[in-house]
Parts: structure tokens; sequence; C-alpha cells
């Protein structure tokens, strides 16, 4: 499990690595940028460094009923490690010359700005409230957002857990579309990432439980009823 979990990051590390003509790229240890590797350094700091305290947030991106891959992109999205455009210029892992939201909205591409505050993509959790029957508003920041969305209306186990299923699939969402715009030149409309998200939270939910017997119909019109927790 964890080494395909892995492999999949190590895939979405390399997603907007672009080669240049001309350019040499060569491999360089952070450690030691004059002498390069040493075993021993790593070991150093492998045995050295203090380890990060636990974060609660980062736990939510975790759900047995989301496929792995998609909770790795919503854990790398909450520690904010996610390749955007800004995190890309930041770190100087690629020559981004611009920033500017693939949306066309104007705004720098940023992790919150990307999946909370831009008026293409952000429109997603306004759809998705109004589809389940909540109101509330978006934060800030990513973590607080997570914490916010699973808490509406959240007095059970089964409604926050679902909702939790809704934010994850989102995020996915977004990040799907976002890079289909900048790598394939293809848009989707925010009412169809609607019916996506809708679509694939029924199929994970059956996928899991083979007693969950409501179609598309019912799911469309009133998810909370389906689960019975309405």
């Amino acid at each position: 499990m964890w080494e395909e979990e892995l492999v999949e990051e190590c895939r979405i590390l390399l997603t907007n690595v672009v080669l240049q003509q001309n350019v040499s790229d060569r491999w360089q240890w952070e450690l030691d940028k004059d002498e390069g590797y040493k075993v021993r350094d790593a070991y150093h700091a492998l045995t050295h460094t203090a380890a990060p305290p636990p974060d609660a947030t980062s736990n939510l991106a975790w759900h047995k009923q989301v496929p792995h891959k998609v909770s790795i992109v919503a854990w790398r999205l909450l520690q904010d490690r996610l390749p955007t455009k800004i995190n890309l210029q930041r770190r100087g892992i690629a020559q981004v010359t611009n920033t500017r939201c693939v949306s066309g909205c104007g705004k720098e591409e940023t992790t919150s700005h990307l999946f909370l505050h831009c008026h293409v993509f952000g429109a997603i959790w306004q759809h998705i409230r109004s589809w389940i029957g909540v109101s509330g508003a978006d934060t800030d920041n990513v973590p607080d957002h997570i914490q916010q969305f699973i808490h509406y209306s959240g007095y059970t186990k089964a409604r926050r857990s679902f909702l939790q299923l809704l934010w994850l699939l989102c995020v996915w969402l977004v990040w799907n579309e976002r890079n289909s715009r900048l790598f394939n030149n293809t848009e989707t409309s925010i009412d169809q990432l609607l019916d996506k998200a809708k679509y694939h939270s029924l199929w994970w939910l059956k996928a899991n439980d083979i007693t969950f017997v409501h179609g598309t119909q019912t799911w469309w019109s009133n998810p909370f009823y389906c689960l019975g927790i309405d």
C-alpha cells in the first residue's frame, strides 16, 4: 500500500517538470552543495532532525472510502506541497514565468486562491453546499476550510464522514481540472464538475457498500436521505 502511495506521489511530483533544451540539469545534495552526498551526512540528518509535531488536519486527508491517489493529493494540499505555479517558483523547482491562474481570472496561482477563492474553481464549494442543502462560507486557508466544511451540520459521525469524502473529492476534481486546462487545453464547466462530484461520490460509496441500493436519481436529489442520515 505504502509503496503504491510513494510511486503515486513521485508521479505527481514529476507532473510539472519540463525538460528544456540547452539547459543542463544535475542532482544536488542540499546538505552539502560543495562536497555532495555522503552516507554519514544523511545518517546524521535522519537521526538528529527533530520529528515535526503531528498535524491533526493532515489526517483528514485519509478516508477509507476514498482512493489513495485522491488522499495523496489532498495530503499534499494540506501541507502546501502541490506544484502550483507559485510553489514551483518559490522553490526554484522550475522556471515559471507566468504565475497567473489557469482559469484566466488574472490572479496568481497560490494554493488558497486555486482551491478556495478563484471565481471559477472556488465556485465548486457553493455548488456542493447547494446540492447537499447546507449553508456556509469559505475560509481564507485550506486547513481551516476542511475543518469548517466537514462540520457543516456535522453532528453525527456519518454526516461528518460524508462531508469529508465530498471535500476530498472536490479537491481532486479541481486539481485534475487545473491540470487539464494547463497541459491539455481542455475545459470543464463548474456545472459539469458538480455532476462529476455527484457521480464519483455515489460510485465510491457503492464500491464500499454492497447494500447501498439507491440510484443516481435519488442520489442527485437528496444524498443525505440515501445515506440514512437526513
